[in-house]
């Protein structure tokens, strides 16, 4: 399957999907909100909904393609296809909102306060559900674009492994092109060398013998910046698209700021800060949405704290001193699922499975669990106390796990910088791989979360923790 036949494919069938989905938004809105026995509404002025349902209904379906949201670059991973079609809908229905009132044409405020957020809804629900079918595919090989690496060594080895893990944003590297090397790489590079001649012409005899869709220019490629201008030009009239991957890892979106100066693209990486409005925002979502869960979850707290105390002699509860933000220590609530005294034998446990030096202290198979605290472990229902901690500041709702005082003695520089926000009853780690991930990925991924944290990041790590207990992935 060529990369042009995916593409139409999925473009077509988002073109349909949108459709339906807008067509269904204003359909039901017109229904719940005049019925379908008038076709207009008196009033001021006689409107004729059932014109203006449709005119709104294309006009939305062709925002959604003017905004961007079907582009094949932003299908299948991260945020910016849900970003741009919550845009191109948000800019629809203020236009509609300053023409009416531009106009004084008094359009009914219910109709579009029915279609407005049940069409965005269903239009997320829909192209979330494709990117599932989309991602499937690609994990199976198809669905992808077929990617030159053209770099040094190092950063070509790097760039293949980066892709490579990332499955589901659809990038394929087949071959690396290392300008000025020698034929036997120093590394392992993951994918064939295809040539190591600096001339252009070469390049592009490999471009086009590999029927490659991309062509990604990592760091430090040996290449004069004429001829990488030239091998962009040539690149666009073969229909190829050109990628620049800099030296910079972890790094997410919209830290990242492109300036032109003298005909040079420089990238400005802001510095990643959480104070001011952004970390009252933070604090404000933990204190409604864990309120709310506590609200919610009274029922199940008693019947847990009910099952705790009745199959197992000791308290309800435990409390054990955690590190959090800044290397303050604070007292974590979870309900107790091991027996009394558990914290004695860690040692002991870990120095046997020959894990004591390392700064995750984790028992395997742990004796300690009780009956009823390994099904509250396998879905995570231990954790539910530090809604509490929460509650009280000490915690966020998202962020990296808090550790204990002989853990975060095992820390290096790196590592430390987990400290720089409040700790989190979940995680990007956690939801990434749960318990399976070993230390220096998990470190990698609060490190990530540390440096790009945002509000709608942890709405969607909030989401993927609600799957993953209620698949019994197990506890962290």
């Amino acid at each position: 399957m060529k990369a042009v036949s995916w593409r139409t494919k999925y473009v077509r069938r988002l073109r349909l999907t949108d459709a339906l989905v807008v067509a269904w938004a204003i359909i039901g809105a017109y229904g719940v909100r005049f019925g379908f026995n008038e076709a207009s509404v008196d009033g001021p002025q006689d409107i004729d909904y059932i014109t203006i349902s449709a005119i709104l209904a294309g006009s939305w379906w062709v925002m959604l393609g003017f905004w961007g949201s079907r582009e094949s670059r932003v299908l299948g991973a991260g945020s910016e296809e849900y970003k741009r079609v919550i845009a191109a809908s948000a800019w629809l229905f203020g236009l509609v909102a300053v023409f009416s009132y531009a106009t004084r044409v008094d359009t009914a405020r219910g109709f579009v306060g029915l279609a407005f957020p049940a069409g965005v809804l269903g239009l997320l629900i829909a192209r979330w559900l494709i990117r599932q079918h989309l991602s499937i595919a690609r994990r199976q090989g198809e669905s992808s674009s077929r990617v030159l690496i053209i770099g040094s060594h190092h950063a070509a080895s790097h760039l293949v492994r980066s892709l490579l893990s990332a499955p589901a944003a659809g990038y394929q590297p087949v071959a690396a092109y290392i300008p000025g090397a020698a034929v036997h790489p120093p590394i392992e590079i993951g994918v064939p060398i295809a040539g190591v001649d600096a001339e252009l012409g070469s390049m592009l005899a490999k471009i086009r013998d590999l029927e490659v869709d991309a062509v990604a220019i990592s760091a430090g490629v040996n290449i004069h910046p004429r001829d990488l201008r030239r091998l962009g030009w040539e690149l666009a009239a073969r229909d190829v698209g050109m990628i620049l991957a800099p030296a910079l890892t972890d790094i997410a979106g919209p830290r990242i700021h492109t300036q032109p100066v003298a005909g040079l693209p420089l990238i400005h990486v802001s510095t990643p800060k959480l104070t001011g409005g952004k970390k009252v925002g933070k604090r404000a979502f933990d204190l409604v949405a864990a309120g709310i869960l506590v609200a919610c979850l009274l029922p199940v707290f008693l019947v847990i704290a009910l099952l705790v105390k009745l199959t197992s002699p000791g308290p309800i509860f435990y409390r054990q001193e955690r590190i959090g933000i800044r290397g303050t220590s604070f007292y974590m609530l979870k309900f107790r699922s091991m027996r009394v005294n558990a914290d004695a034998e860690l040692g002991a446990l870990l120095a046997a499975q020959g894990t004591a030096g390392k700064p995750l202290f984790k028992v395997e198979n742990d004796p300690r669990i009780t009956l009823v605290g390994g099904v509250l472990r396998k879905f995570s229902l231990d954790e539910l106390p530090q809604l509490f901690n929460v509650l009280g500041g000490s915690m966020s709702l998202v962020g990296p796990r808090p550790q204990r005082e002989g853990e975060v003695a095992l820390y290096d520089n790196d590592a430390h910088r987990r400290l720089y926000v409040s700790p989190g009853m979940s995680g990007l780690w956690q939801v990434s791989g749960r318990s399976n991930l070993t230390w220096e990925e998990s470190i990698r991924l609060d490190l990530y979360y540390v440096e790009n944290w945002s509000l709608m990041g942890d709405i969607v790590i909030l989401l993927k923790t609600f799957k993953a207990v209620f698949a019994g992935t197990g506890a962290v």
